[in-house]
This record gives C-alpha cells, structure tokens and sequence, in this order.
C-alpha cells in the first residue's frame, strides 16, 4: 500500500511520528495524524482543514488537555524563546551523561523512542480506509486528503473527537476535502 504514497502522504506519516516522538508517546494514533495534516501545510487535507478554521495549535492544546503535555518536563517552545534548543541540549547532555540524564530524580519520564514508532490499530485502520477512498474515487495513489477522508471514516478515534470539539462539520469536511483531491498525483 505505501507504493501508491504520494510524497505528500509520505510526509504526514514522517510529520505524524515526529509528533508521537515530541510528546514521548510510544504509538502513532489518530490525533499525531490530524496535527501532522496540520503541519504538512499546503496538501488536499491541510487545505480542508484551514478552510474550516482548525489550526495546529488549537488542536494541540485540547489535545494536550486530554492527553497531558508531551511528557519531558521541559517546554521546547518557551525555551527557543530564549534562543534554547532543546533537542540540541539533549543529544549533547544524553551523548556525555546517557539516556534520561535531563530527566528530573525520581521521575521515570519514557523515552524518546528511536526509530520506527508502530500506528496503533485505529491509525492502521485510517491507512486502509485511505486506500479504499482512493480507490472509490478511481485514483491509483493516496494522496493526504485519501488519508483525511480515512480518518473521517474511522470515527472513533481521538482525531474526530478533537474536531468534534473544535465544533467542525465533520460532514462538510469530507464534502471538502473531497472536492480537493485532484484526480492524479502531483
């Protein structure tokens, strides 16, 4: 199935577990590939989803309001504001020090996972419906917005919830998103 990725698609699933590793969750669900659209910025699906006025940092706060904060103690974006990168801070204390050496006493903060992070069932699930919608629509690739309409179709999962309560028109998305998916790949 990943053959009929566009680079686009490719791209949100990079962006989807760049998300996950930022907030130290060992899964890509759901909710790492509705921000990871966001982030993406320009496909079928970022474009639906800025028409109906979802923006990456409103779903990060009410994500973060159901999940917690991105579990690691510190707050990359406060300390870029002094001119702190985090993750340079990081990789050159864990290289010296080990693993977990910013990690306060006591705390047992998880892991950056390294690598390969596995999609949970429902993101899996997101993928299938993706190549089904493609292929509904006559289209021989899967394209972001392929994978927006998935995540439409599997219901359940934290993404719609988050959209939910963002107050969007879940029908008028798909409608959308639909009508923006060109018939062959960029």
């Amino acid at each position: 199935m990943f053959e009929r990725f566009t680079d686009e698609a490719r791209q949100v699933v990079k962006l989807a577990q760049e998300e996950a590793r930022r907030r130290r969750h060992p899964f890509i669900g759901t909710e790492h590939l509705l921000l990871a659209f966001l982030d993406e910025g320009h496909g079928p699906a970022a474009q639906a989803l800025t028409a109906q006025g979802v923006t990456g940092s409103d779903i990060d706060r009410r994500m973060t309001l159901l999940t917690g904060p991105p579990d690691n103690g510190l707050d990359p974006e406060a300390l870029a504001t002094i001119g702190i990168d985090l993750d340079q801070v990081r990789e050159a204390t864990e290289a010296s020090f080990g693993p977990g050496a910013l990690n306060p006493r006591g705390c047992h903060h998880r892991e950056v996972r390294r690598g390969h992070i596995p999609l949970t069932k429902r993101a899996k699930k997101i993928l299938e419906f993706a190549l089904r919608e493609a292929l509904a629509l006559g289209h021989n690739y899967i394209g972001s917005g392929h994978m927006l309409l998935g995540l439409l179709r599997e219901d359940h999962g934290l993404a719609v919830r988050l959209l939910t309560d963002a107050g969007v028109d879940l029908t008028a998305l798909r409608a959308d998103v639909t009508r923006r998916i060109p018939p062959k790949a960029a």
